[in-house]
């Protein structure tokens, strides 16, 4: 009997019992259906991150002090890091393209009668933009001579414009941090939602200078991190070298100590967010997987009982000169095209539902941007887990079958 008309015979035996088959091959296709859409939005979750680190800067550096964990407290060295100590990066590292101190800044900010709160207020150096690779849309930013001076004026974010300036231009504008007037210089260009959600747009900045000695009142010169940007991609570790023996130097760290400050780079965020959403994603894939062998224990089932209706037709065929591996292969091309069929409808419906969950995450948080990334080779890898869960569950049910005594098989009712 050739192969061709072995799938035949198997295929039409299928559609004899339509319902039955559709049932079956439900298992298959939710497994499907659920790796597909998980792995998906796995990828999407990994290539929002890629371009959240990318808008940040593929050659960012950050500086901070050194966090730890006492007794389920975490505690930091918060006074170890001081503006000397970016000046002296930007002036001694060789891979070091621009440098800026940060300060925490946290006031509510009012203009006319209307307040708000932003959702990140930094006291920054005239190198920020630099560092973190964001362009000014109106205006300018603030000079050296503002941060020397420590002179109230400000950069704002688009949120804060439509807040606070929804019908006027805010460049050479006045608004208040408490009771101290800043003039608006320049408004920065839209980033939109970061990687949690939050509007990288809410925010305000201030020279550093100005929020140490106006908002915080303080004479010390201890900074919060200080940014640092790489002259190239490929100079990122060169750079963290150079920044790590200049302040342990100035820090006189003893060999063997550890530093009270960390250097982390845009690379090792990046390779620690992809580990975690790749390890994610590979969970939720497992889970979904099992879906897929309980797809597989169905066929089984039902193959099984396929055999004991067909018995008297096995009967028949092997007393017309069918043979055992005949039956074996028709009823293995039974299973291996049921899972094929719930493969190629689980695919389509982990594809609808990829896209589908991404657009709605979109209008749910508006700005979050998150990309729409099918993963077809995910889909294809399950397709072929497919095929070969309905080879391997189907081939009990296909040699019980091959097996049957052809006189008994013809005397069964």
């Amino acid at each position: 009997m050739s192969i061709f008309l072995t799938i035949y015979v198997a295929i039409r035996a299928l559609f004899r019992n339509k319902l039955r088959a559709s049932l079956t091959v439900l298992g298959i296709v939710i497994g499907i259906a659920a790796v597909t859409t998980m792995v998906s939005i796995g990828s999407s979750a990994g290539q929002l991150l890629q371009n959240q680190l990318q808008s940040i800067g593929s050659n960012f550096i950050v500086v901070q002090p050194r966090f730890e964990r006492r007794r389920g407290v975490q505690s930091g060295n918060t006074n170890t890091l001081t503006d000397q100590d970016a000046m002296a990066i930007g002036r001694e590292c060789e891979s070091v393209l621009a440098f800026s101190p940060l300060v925490f800044g946290a006031r509510p900010v009012v203009r006319g009668n209307s307040n708000m709160q932003p959702k990140e207020m930094w006291g920054v150096g005239v190198d920020y933009l630099r560092v973190r690779s964001w362009d000014i849309d109106a205006g300018g930013f603030f000079t050296e001579r503002d941060e020397r001076a420590g002179n109230c004026v400000c950069v704002i974010g688009h949120t804060i414009v439509r807040e606070l300036f929804p019908a006027d231009n805010p460049v050479g504008q006045q608004l208040r941090i408490g009771n101290i007037p800043f003039t608006v210089v320049g408004v920065l260009g839209k980033k939109g939602a970061s990687l949690t959600g939050d509007d990288q747009d809410n925010i305000m900045l201030m020279p550093y200078t100005t929020v140490k000695r106006r908002l915080q009142g303080s004479s010390f010169n201890d900074v919060a991190a200080i940014l640092v940007g790489a002259r190239a991609p490929e100079l990122i570790e060169t750079a963290r070298g150079e920044i790590l023996q200049l302040l342990k130097d100035r820090h006189r760290i003893a060999f063997g100590q550890k530093p009270d400050f960390e250097v982390v780079t845009s690379a090792q965020l990046s390779e620690l967010f992809g580990t975690i959403t790749g390890m994610m994603t590979a969970l939720l894939a497992s889970i979904a997987g099992i879906s897929l062998l309980v797809g597989g224990v169905g066929i089984m089932n039902i193959m099984l009982v396929s055999v004991t209706e067909r018995t008297r037709e096995i009967g028949i065929r092997m007393a017309v000169g069918a043979r055992g591996r005949d039956i074996l292969f028709q009823f293995l091309i039974e299973s291996v095209v049921l899972s094929c069929f719930g493969g190629i409808i689980g695919l389509a419906l982990g594809i609808s539902a990829s896209v589908g969950i991404t657009k709605l995450i979109n209008s749910i948080s508006p700005g979050a941007d998150w990309p729409v990334v099918v993963s077809i080779p995910a889909g294809v890898i399950a397709m072929v887990f497919a095929a070969t869960v309905g080879l391997v569950f189907g081939m009990y049910p296909a040699w019980r079958a091959s097996c049957l005594d052809p006189i008994d098989a013809l005397r069964y009712e």
